[in-house]
């Protein structure tokens, strides 16, 4: 009789043991990425510690061993031992702050200590976010100096005031605000109030770029920060300067070029925030015309032409754009009159494309394009998508051309011909390229 076969247990136990190394690896790393997240954070709050009797309760050591208890911890499996291990160290966090005899004890290094503990923990489950949250924190950290000189002396009362506003404007108003049109396709108060906070957002960056330029005197960038509100009005205040002869005309007409970039890139920020499918056929050739018209302008600036007297070029006083001598970044009432500007001739556009069909929209576009090109632009956009050879696509391409005509005719009205001479060549060259780049990538 044959015996029975023995038992292969040897493919079992390989099976076993591989798991056994995969897993010991694994946990291996998590300590190791831990340890690594609690040295970097413990090495900043270890300068900052002091000495003597004085010192501050934590330090490299301390840090380093909370990370990895935090990770041994979510190692274990033991959602129990994770909760004492967190409750061990709020309570060291609490003795610390009781003993503290410092004129100006502060919770930093007690809240630190205990998130460092959670991003041990935390590296168990993603590694690469732990990692990130440590390095993040550390920065936090180290910067506590300028960022107290930020909140403290830089920053004026009423840039918090309006910081606040754009908070609550984009983090609890705009949540909450229904997304859907109340007239065909236009009138969404959600994109209506997104289109509010773009403005007030790009006012601010404006106000700030000012407020540090201005100091340069960087002629180039101040008009680029004007013209995140008015290209148009930008070169009118530019001309105004030629005509007074307070200005040369080629240094001026450099910074109108530098106003037409402000226009390219405003244009993608309303269709982002309008219709972002447009932003197939608008990105690359708004961006190459950006590019051209800031090389163009840069070309411009390069000359022996006398600069302003201040060196600066004045910001258009426009409403809902501040002057550089407020400390307000933005002005609520001109943003709000903006915005309702443009759902405006949004709903006009609509309304003549239902009367008049693809003549109207394309009519109504270009009446639009002459005051204010990206309200014109945002209702063909809403009007359509970017099919090849639609009205809406043919409405885009002629407003940025008529808009281009008309930055021309304020030019020569207002600056007189020189100052049209530097700069209409710049400022056909980039309208067109972005106009034949949309038409033809709309086409493929």
């Amino acid at each position: 009789m044959d015996r029975p076969a023995e038992p292969d247990v040897t493919e079992a136990q390989e099976t076993v043991l591989d798991l056994m190394t995969t897993e010991a690896g694994r946990a291996a790393a998590v300590l190791a990425a831990a340890l690594g997240c609690g040295l970097l954070i413990g090495i900043e709050r270890e300068r900052r510690k002091g000495s003597g009797p004085g010192r501050a309760f934590a330090g490299v050591r301390t840090f380093s061993l909370t990370s990895v208890l935090g990770a041994a911890g979510a190692l274990s499996g033991q959602v129990a031992l994770l909760a004492i291990g967190a409750a061990f160290v709020a309570g060291l966090g609490l003795m610390a702050y009781w003993r503290d005899r410092s004129d100006d004890p502060g919770v930093t290094t007690e809240i630190a200590l205990l998130l460092t503990y959670v991003i041990g923990a935390l590296a168990a489950w993603h590694m690469p976010i732990a990692a990130g949250l440590a390095v993040g924190m550390t920065g936090l950290l180290a910067a506590r100096a300028r960022l107290h000189q930020l909140a403290r002396q830089w920053l004026s009362p009423g840039e918090v005031r309006d910081g606040i506003v754009l908070a609550a404007l984009v983090l609890m108003a705009l949540p909450l605000v229904p997304d859907r049109p109340l007239w065909g396709n236009v009138l969404n108060p959600h994109v209506i109030l997104q289109l509010l906070a773009l403005l007030l957002a790009v006012q601010s960056l404006a106000h700030f770029c000012r407020r540090l330029l201005e100091a340069r005197q960087a002629v180039a960038f101040s008009a680029l920060a004007s013209g995140f509100v008015s290209s148009t009005a930008t070169i009118a205040t530019l001309g105004l300067a030629v005509r007074e002869q307070r200005a040369d005309a080629r240094l001026m007409a450099a910074g109108g070029l530098f106003s037409c970039v402000s226009t390219q890139l405003q244009l993608l920020l309303v269709a982002s925030a309008v219709r972002p499918e447009w932003l197939r056929v608008l990105w690359l050739p708004a961006l190459g015309a950006a590019v051209l018209a800031a090389a163009w302008g840069w070309w411009l600036l390069r000359t022996d032409g006398e600069a302003p007297a201040d060196g600066v070029v004045s910001s258009p006083r426009i409403e809902g754009f501040p002057s550089s001598g407020t400390d307000r970044m933005f002005s609520l009432q001109g943003a709000a009159a903006v915005a309702a500007l443009l759902a405006g001739i949004q709903a006009l556009v609509h309304g003549m494309e239902l009367w008049l069909g693809r003549g109207g929209l394309i009519a109504g576009t270009l009446l639009a394009a002459l005051a204010d090109l990206h309200s014109a632009l945002a209702a063909a956009f809403l009007s359509a998508g970017p099919q090849a050879g639609g009205t809406a696509v043919l409405a885009v391409v002629l407003a940025l051309l008529v808009h281009a005509g008309s930055k021309s005719l304020t030019a020569g009205l207002v600056g007189g011909w020189r100052y049209l001479a530097w700069l209409a060549p710049g400022l056909w060259v980039h309208s067109l390229l972005a106009a034949a780049g949309i038409w033809w990538l709309a086409g493929r």
